[in-house]
């Protein structure tokens, strides 16, 4: 899919992978539609980019919030093209630990921002771009998932982050399958670690033992290098039903 003038949708773009992703696609001539809380910095990405876009608050886990966020990118560009997924949350938290076990509302809120939310976004999108003129391919859209390298290999206290992940990286196929007969094709990009405001509070110490296990190149990734993918995907039609390891060939140790 050509990248020039197509409208892309991006969940948690107000930061970290969503920002930088909006600033690449408006780079290579796409309107960015960004969607987050009301009390994220999504106004300010705006400014950054080079082509016209708008951001729409809405919480991910919302059927009416997200309907309206689309309502309103449709009402403004027309269509929508693309949609890019990087909404999500991390808790840290051992099954069982020193004050007992775990919390079933934090473990459910993880599960229901990022597998959820990314299905509900997923499923409203797909209903719009269903609706697009087919190209030359017959395709009509393109869904990325972010997933990360802790579907495959969790660490101590990731137990809900993981499973949340892991969730996003088993329903890549099937949704790829579910919206094959629309010419809509689905990614999702498991993301090893990146420098992101999830990172950011780490101490200078945790940073460098993450870069540590890194073999190359050692040291976190950058949002733009994920931004850079999330175009490729788009680019190429041959992608489709795939998970994508981002994450200079690291594989996470237990702790």
């Amino acid at each position: 899919m050509d990248v020039k003038d197509a409208v892309v949708v991006i969940t948690g773009g107000g930061s970290g992978l969503g920002a930088a992703s909006a600033q690449e696609f408006s780079r290579h001539g796409a309107r960015a539609v960004l969607i987050d809380l009301p009390s994220s910095p999504a106004p300010d990405v705006l400014k950054t980019l080079e082509r016209d876009g708008m951001f729409t608050p809405a919480d991910v886990t919302s059927e009416a919030q997200v309907s309206e966020a689309i309502a309103n990118a449709i009402a403004k560009f027309g269509s929508i093209h693309v949609l890019i997924n990087c909404a999500g949350i991390a808790i840290g938290e051992r099954t069982l630990g020193r004050q007992g076990p775990a919390s079933l509302k934090r473990f459910s809120k993880v599960i229901e921002v990022n597998l959820i939310g990314t299905f509900n976004v997923t499923r409203l999108a797909a209903a719009e771009m269903a609706k697009n003129q087919p190209n030359q391919d017959g395709e009509r859209g393109v869904i990325i998932n972010t997933a990360s390298v802790a579907a495959f290999e969790g660490q101590i206290g990731q137990a809900a982050y993981s499973a949340s992940k892991g969730g996003v990286v088993a329903m890549t196929l099937p949704i790829a399958r579910d919206l094959a007969s629309i010419g809509v094709r689905v990614c999702t990009i498991a993301p090893g670690t990146f420098e992101t405001p999830m990172f950011a509070t780490l101490t200078e110490a945790a940073r460098e033992a993450l870069k540590a296990n890194i073999p190359f190149p050692r040291r976190l990734g950058k949002a733009s290098e994920y931004a850079m993918l999330a175009r490729h995907i788009v680019e190429n039609p041959m992608l489709n039903g795939e998970t994508i390891r981002l994450d200079g060939a690291l594989r996470m140790p237990p702790k």
